[in-house]
This record gives structure tokens, C-alpha cells and sequence, in this order.
């Protein structure tokens, strides 16, 4: 069995793959009305990714980021295909319900992220992932004793399940220990998530004209 990689590991891994893959798809998706989300599927021994792909929401509205990269995956041929299992399963931006969905079914054990929900509400202003999660899926419960406090105060989903377990880059960067190398990998993370500025600039400027129902 391979060890398991450290935070710092999948830090490098995560910020690179965005950097050297992830951006330049983006950024010809985003000129042509998509949104800014995309996701990578990496070797879990080597942290090489194996897929990669972006938002394609201008084909279809259910070609997110993360569901792109997983059709992509599971179109390889078999025998260059390694298990889900033996995979980490890597989002520019939290994943929203189908996307959730779509990692499970996929049979990914886990999921990391760069952006979460709320920066991806302020700062790319696409509330949906909250809002639906909220508006669909935050079922009051049965019990007469919840109240409408404890309903909004109540987590939007279970990042440690059953099938798998959610960090964000945050996450794991919290996690390294105090010194010079925590203090890099922090500013690399500005850095990189300053990237999406103009991304999210050109996307913004542009949508509402290729008709995806929530844009």
C-alpha cells in the first residue's frame, strides 16, 4: 500500500495541477461563456492527475467542472483507468448537489477544494451551490422542537461520510505545522486564487448571453 500523502504534498500537487492545467482551460472556457469551476483526478501514489477538465456549461447546464472530469475518466480506456479509489478527486470550488452526487456515483472516496461555497458566492458572485443545497435539500426536520435557528445553523452537507471525506485547501494548510513552509504555502494559495480575478472578470462581463439557465 503507498503511504498516504502529507498536506504539503497534496498542497504542491493541488496548486500545480490548477496553475499548469487547470487555468488555461479555464480560460478558454470562460471566453466562451462558461463559468470558472473546473477539477482534476489525480493518482493517489503519485499525485499526477490523470483527467482534467473545466466547466462546459454552453454544451449542456449539467457539464460542471466536476462532472466533465468525471465523464472524461470514465471515457478512458479501462485498462489506463485506475480505480476511483485509487484517485483523489481535486475542485477549483466547493462542489455543489450535483456535483456531490456525481463524486459519489463516480466511486471517489474523496474530494478537496480550493474555494469554498461562501468565496465562491462573494467573491465570483454565483450564490447557486448554497442556494440550492438550502432551498432543495434543507429538509426541516420532524421534530417540533427545531426552530428556524437550528435549521440555518445546520451544516449544508456531511464532508465526512460513508463514501468519502471533503477538505478545502484552507483545511489542509491549517493543518501544517507553524514555520516557513506553512508561511509559503499560504502565500501560494493568495497567489493562485488571486489568478481567478480576471477570470472571474471576462466571465461576468459575458454571461447571460449563451442561455445556461442559471448563470
Amino acid at each position: 500500500m503507498s503511504p498516504t500523502p502529507t498536506p504539503s504534498q497534496l498542497l504542491h500537487a493541488f496548486l500545480d495541477t490548477t496553475v499548469n492545467s487547470i487555468i488555461p482551460l479555464t480560460a478558454k472556457g470562460v471566453a466562451s461563456g462558461c463559468k470558472v469551476f473546473g477539477a482534476a483526478i489525480l493518482d493517489k501514489e503519485t499525485l499526477k492527475p490523470i483527467q482534467v477538465a473545466t466547466n462546459d456549461e454552453t454544451v449542456s447546464p449539467l457539464l460542471h467542472g466536476e462532472i466533465n472530469c468525471i465523464q472524461q475518466f470514465y471515457s478512458l480506456p479501462s485498462d489506463q483507468r485506475p480505480l476511483a479509489k485509487d484517485t483523489i478527486f481535486f475542485a477549483t470550488h466547493e462542489p455543489c448537489s450535483l456535483c456531490l452526487s456525481g463524486i459519489t456515483w463516480g466511486g471517489f472516496d474523496n474530494h478537496y477544494y480550493l474555494f469554498t461555497y461562501e468565496e465562491t458566492r462573494d467573491t465570483f458572485a454565483i450564490p447557486y451551490d448554497i442556494d440550492i443545497l438550502e432551498q432543495v435539500f434543507r429538509v426541516p426536520s420532524l421534530s417540533s422542537s427545531e426552530t428556524p435557528t437550528d435549521l440555518t445553523s445546520r451544516p449544508l452537507y456531511n464532508k465526512s461520510n460513508k463514501f468519502w471525506t471533503a477538505l478545502s485547501v484552507n483545511d489542509l494548510v491549517a493543518s501544517l505545522v507553524e514555520g516557513e513552509e506553512k508561511d509559503q504555502l499560504e502565500k501560494r494559495v493568495k497567489e493562485v486564487k488571486k489568478m481567478y480575478d480576471g477570470l472571474s472578470e471576462t466571465y461576468q462581463n459575458g454571461k447571460g448571453e449563451k442561455g445556461i439557465p442559471l448563470a
